[in-house]
């Protein structure tokens, strides 16, 4: 049973435009929707998930082009590091949205993170973001980071691009990275998981038919949405490094986690999937606002330590 913590938390969520004294949010998205307007305001949100702490680094760098930041506690071990993917559903998001939700986990493990600003849809649909995400990673080899001591982790369509892009890493023959981690991550952009359907009045908190305008942005004119590049679970999941996957339990996305972690397990995969009881999408990044957010960045951050034998 879902904690009276994250039951006060939700209304609060569902309530939020009046405590700023807006008389409505926005619950849906369609194709006559402010592409900027929405990203503005996922970016003034980006404060809400916490604040920095003063004690860390914060370093801006350029990869060829694409914008990324190393995010740094005092000693940490430089050889070993995170490799975030923002959420958004591949079409918001940013480092700077979501810093404060990835310093929880760095602060917990111990070692860097890397988070990057990966081309979004509409104005660069697929291949751009995977593009960059490989991009990302590379960069971080080349830095002479080991494979198996990096740790990908990734949020919504930021959870898309952490499975995808080790499939395509797969098909390069890049080594993979050691684990991985996702919450609620997006794998199927066909939509079609039967949870869109018995979760639809459960999930009031993401935005009415976002998915299926976010989807046709990301896979533009001539991009199969079957692809498993684009909806990495409609690819040979073998060989995949340990994962831990998170969904709520009253989500729309739920069967993306759901269906994601039962085809790996079959692939051979070690897979931990943890759905949250009466909770929401991405819920751990809420940590430490109600017990099970803190719960699960608990089990992340013992989950990563151990698979990159962080001491």
């Amino acid at each position: 049973m879902p904690s009276f913590k994250s039951k006060l938390f939700v209304f609060i969520l569902k309530n939020r435009h009046l405590m700023q004294f807006r008389f409505k949010r926005t619950t849906s998205v369609d194709e006559r929707t402010d592409v900027q307007k929405l990203r503005a305001q996922v970016e003034r949100g980006g404060g809400f998930w916490g604040k920095l702490p003063k004690d860390y680094e914060f370093i801006p760098i350029d990869i060829d082009g694409l914008d990324a930041e190393w995010m740094y506690p005092l000693n940490a071990d430089k050889n070993k590091a995170i490799l975030y993917f923002h959420g958004g559903g591949l079409v918001l998001g940013s480092i700077n949205a979501h810093r404060s939700i990835v310093v929880k986990f760095v602060q917990d493990t111990g070692i860097g993170a890397m988070l990057f600003d990966y081309a979004l849809a509409p104005e660069n649909p697929y291949p751009a973001g995977l593009n960059d995400s490989v991009k990302a990673y590379q960069y971080m080899l080349d830095k002479g980071i080991k494979p198996e001591n990096i740790a990908f982790m990734g949020d919504s369509g930021g959870g898309n691009l952490v499975y995808a892009t080790m499939l395509a890493l797969k098909e390069k023959n890049i080594p993979l990275p050691g684990a991985a981690v996702s919450l609620s991550a997006w794998t199927d952009l066909t939509n079609s998981g039967e949870s869109w359907q018995f979760n639809d009045e459960k999930d009031t908190l993401c935005w009415k038919d976002a998915q299926k305008v976010f989807s046709e942005y990301y896979c533009g004119d001539n991009n199969d949405p079957k692809n498993p590049l684009i909806s990495p679970l409609f690819g040979d999941l073998s060989g995949l490094p340990p994962l831990l996957m998170y969904a709520g339990g009253d989500e729309g996305m739920l069967s993306d986690t759901t269906r994601f972690a039962e085809k790996a397990k079959s692939a051979g995969v070690d897979v931990t999937l943890r759905v949250g009881e009466g909770l929401f999408h991405c819920y751990p990044a809420c940590a430490p606002i109600f017990p099970e957010a803190t719960e699960a960045k608990d089990e992340i951050c013992a989950f990563i330590k151990e698979k990159l034998n962080i001491k």
